[in-house]
């Protein structure tokens, strides 16, 4: 008896196991989430623009791909402020 259930135990490890690896059909799909992403709108970003960004949740947590948009964004934002900080202080002197 405790062969058998040793057994089962084992081949039900493996087949979770070969399913999300994919190495059989029906592998784990993409992750989806029910609230949608919101990102970055249009123009220039001000403070509230970023305190509304959600993400959605992938399975290991926010979606990397939303994130990276985000702080692609932002930090092409900063650049030309600093730019345009810079130009005003030059032409100040």
């Amino acid at each position: 008896m405790t062969l058998v259930l040793l057994v089962l135990v084992l081949l039900t490890v493996g087949a979770v196991v070969a399913v999300v690896t994919g190495r059989v059909s029906g592998a784990l799909g993409p992750a989806t989430s029910t609230r949608p992403f919101r990102g970055l709108p249009e123009g220039p970003v001000v403070a509230a623009d970023v305190d509304a960004v959600r993400f959605s949740l992938g399975l290991r947590g926010y979606r990397m791909d939303e994130v990276d948009a985000v702080l692609d964004r932002l930090r092409e934002e900063i650049r030309e402020r600093d730019e345009e900080l810079a130009a005003w202080r030059t032409a100040e002197d």
